[in-house]
């Protein structure tokens, strides 16, 4: 199998202002997060596997690079259990199947999850070289992903896997039209059906994810794991001010399940996760929402229809 040629350039400066980073600014969440698959599960990963799907205009044909920030496993950014000793991939599907195989959007690395065609694969222990700088990814042809009709693109999957060792890799991604200089692509968006992440070490810092609610969700489940009881999670959307989901301690999968109003439908919903005082250090959490029927719900990296805010016209009328 021929695969895509791989570029690597290093920088130092901060990110660009015209930068489309994964998570996004307005997730306001430090790092995606990956541990080997030796690591206790109490550290935050549950599955020690992650999969980002980036979505791509169906009219946009340039090549795109995907950049990832910190890729190794070692040293300022990432964390450490005895001794650096962990490995981690991270490949690339496109092809039909990429995305629409069943397994491809679940939130366990079983089954056919790697489906497509691989495009790109490399791995990282630790490496000073890629410490606390960038790695590009590229370049792709966006038409080699999967085209979606219902997102009107193309779709390219990415899988973060731990391959040994037991230390927890912190990364990011930003989606670019160059392989030299972080430069955004109109239109282009990413998402997730679970989020694996790090949570700030500040107090009262909030984080957020975005999960697109459709004209056929009645009810959504949301799952949390391993969150240390480290504040509070609370659903904002159009139709509600704030209300309140259960929260995990540690090593444990809890679920909140919440109705939908008419009015949030084909809206995004806003899942915010509230540190509290004291704040608990290094806390990792894995996040997901299912609807009623047991689907995935998508966390678009940019919302869809935009950041949710509670209309007070709308939300007088209901009761949280």
């Amino acid at each position: 199998m021929k695969i895509r040629i791989i570029y690597f350039f290093f920088f130092l400066f901060p990110v660009l202002a015209n930068a489309q980073p994964v998570p996004n600014i307005e997730e306001n969440i430090p790092y995606l997060m990956t541990f080997g698959p030796l690591a206790e599960t109490s550290w935050g990963d549950d599955d020690f596997s992650q999969t980002f799907f980036f979505l791509f205009p169906k009219d946009y044909e340039k090549p795109v690079f995907i950049w990832v920030f910190d890729p190794d496993v070692g040293g300022k950014v990432d964390e450490l259990a005895t001794a650096w000793d962990t490995r981690v991939s991270y490949s690339f599907y496109g092809g039909a199947g990429c995305w629409s195989d069943e397994d491809a959007q679940g939130t366990d690395p079983v089954g056919n999850y790697r489906s497509g065609n691989l495009l790109a694969t490399k791995s990282f222990g630790q490496n000073a070289r890629y410490d606390n700088n960038w790695y590009v990814f590229g370049p792709f042809n966006p038409t080699e992903g999967e085209y979606v009709e219902r997102y009107e693109g193309n779709v390219i999957k990415v899988i973060i896997e731990g391959l040994e060792g037991d230390d927890g890799n912190m990364y990011r991604f930003f989606m670019s039209t160059s392989p030299s200089e972080r430069i955004s692509i109109e239109g282009a968006n990413a998402f997730a059906y679970e989020y694996s992440f790090r949570m700030h070490n500040v107090a009262e810092q909030v984080s957020h994810i975005y999960p697109f609610v459709d004209d056929q969700t009645i009810s959504v489940r949301l799952s949390n794991f391993d969150w240390d009881s480290d504040g509070y999670i609370r659903l904002v959307s159009v139709a509600r001010k704030g209300q309140l989901s259960r929260v995990s301690t540690e090593d444990e999968w809890i679920e909140t399940e919440f109705r939908m109003y008419e009015e949030e439908k084909n809206t995004s919903l806003d899942i915010q996760f509230i540190k509290r005082k004291p704040a608990i250090r290094n806390n990792n959490v894995v996040i997901y929402v299912k609807n009623q029927y047991g689907r995935n719900l998508e966390f678009f990296t940019s919302p869809i229809g935009g950041v949710p805010k509670y209309k007070y016209s709308i939300g007088v009328k209901q009761k949280n």
